[in-house]
């Protein structure tokens, strides 16, 4: 990477990323803060029954008394229909993202289970559910307004309330669910989560003073599994301390067992264990966190299944292209490859190797390259999106292009036998077969 436009990267959290990936914290949460909530509003009642008794205002009380006990009607026939609501719901959403998976990839999956609107929803149901059960227990027998301690008045307000949002946001879920069905809102969000890493990419300078020689390596402890995030700001750390250089032998998306190595040190002793512990976070698939390559080894996968004899749908493989390109465009001209992470000082201090040019062309075409000798409507697309990026690219980028381009042909020429049908394979088009 060059030296131009150097971007510390920033500080990573394993936790709020992993907290992302799991579908438990957000209705834990929500049922942390229902309860505080029941709390507040059980206060405020309580205060308002003290207040109208202190004033003898026993005919208003009255009134609220009876206006409550109306609303428990409901309250209850919330209690009881909310949780039956909530497995219908999620059972269809299930069967939703099963399709999915079966008719796209199954790592689309993920995009169910970090989206927000999913978590928030399930959260807004749950804790309505729970809310209206802890407003059954505010309800007292008692209807003497002289003697009555708490008229849940606002609590049932709030149950109400919540029953609004959640209805609310059940139309705003199914409508994000069925987007889940649709090949071009699942392309155009991996192309969104890939432009994401590519802003958070820390820019790092290349060509540094000599690392010196290997002093040490650590090996991987713990369970096996890839390699998902990458906590620099921790090992530069590490690093400074002990003045050294760490260099990531795995790249992102390697899958890592205990035992091999996984940092090497140069120009002195092993950084103490303590210091690069959760320096690595290793998990069992792969996250877009901070893998570049992961947004186009997805849109590959579904560009590989359209393509299969068992689906034959060559315009969704075009519609990955598309994005698989645009993406491929706004890395042309950005330095790739191995980063140098530097401390305070600018002394290098951490280096990690990432994928370059040559490795994300070969990720967006190869595998598809193998697949479109029968589709005239993807090589066509195919090609096209060569020649744009071939205007693109630097001089020193264009020979991976060249060769794709000059593979593509070569293999439609062998499996179209008629001229003209040749022809028509290989003519530029960006969007297949209009």
């Amino acid at each position: 990477m060059s030296d131009r436009g150097y971007r510390r990267p920033r500080p990573l959290s394993p936790l709020r990323e992993h907290l992302r990936d799991t579908f438990w914290s957000a209705p834990t949460m929500g049922f942390v803060c229902v309860f505080v909530l029941w709390l507040g509003a059980s206060a405020v009642d309580e205060e308002i029954v003290a207040v109208l008794q202190r004033e003898e205002a026993y005919d208003e009380l009255g009134s609220l008394i009876a206006f409550v006990q109306d609303a428990k009607t409901i309250v209850t026939t919330i209690s009881s229909a909310m949780m039956t609501f909530i497995g219908v719901v999620f059972s269809i959403s299930l069967v939703a993202v099963q399709m999915a998976s079966g008719q796209l990839t199954p790592r689309v999956v993920r995009i169910f289970v970090r989206s927000r609107i999913s978590k928030l929803t399930l959260t807004v149901f749950l804790a309505t559910f729970l809310f209206s059960l802890l407003v059954l227990t505010s309800y007292e027998s008692e209807a003497d307004p002289r003697r009555v301690v708490s008229v849940p008045l606002l609590q049932s307000m709030l149950t109400l309330a919540l029953v609004g949002l959640s209805l609310l946001l059940f139309v705003v879920y199914v409508s994000a669910t069925l987007r889940l069905l649709q090949v071009g809102p699942v392309v155009d969000k991996i192309a969104r989560d890939s432009f994401r890493v590519l802003g958070r990419m820390p820019r790092g300078p290349g060509g540094p003073e000599g690392l010196g020689p290997e002093t040490g390596r650590v090996v991987h402890e713990g369970r096996a599994g890839v390699l998902r995030d990458v906590n620099t700001a921790r090992l530069v750390r590490a690093a400074r301390r002990q003045d050294v250089v760490l260099r990531l032998i795995p790249r992102i998306g390697d899958f890592v067992v205990p035992g091999t190595p996984v940092l090497a040190v140069h120009g002195g002793a092993v950084p103490p264990r303590s210091r690069l512990r959760y320096g690595v976070s290793v998990g069992v698939e792969r996250t877009l966190h901070q893998d570049l390559a992961f947004g186009l080894r997805q849109l590959s996968d579904i560009a590989l299944r359209a393509l299969s004899t068992s689906v034959n749908d060559p315009t969704t493989a075009v519609q990955c292209l598309d994005r698989s390109i645009q993406f491929l465009a706004a890395l042309v001209h950005l330095p790739l490859g191995t980063v140098h992470h530097r401390d305070r000082s600018g002394r290098v201090r951490l280096v990690q190797e990432g994928p370059g040019w040559e490795d994300l062309v070969d990720l967006a075409f190869e595998e598809i390259r193998w697949c479109v000798a029968g589709s005239p409507q993807v090589s066509r697309r195919l090609l096209a999106g060569l020649d744009d990026l071939l205007l693109l690219a630097p001089e020193e980028r264009k020979q991976p292009l060249v060769r794709h381009r000059a593979l593509l042909v070569q293999a439609v020429e062998r499996a179209v036998p008629v001229a003209a049908d040749r022809e028509f394979a290989l003519l530029p088009d960006r969007q297949g077969i209009g």
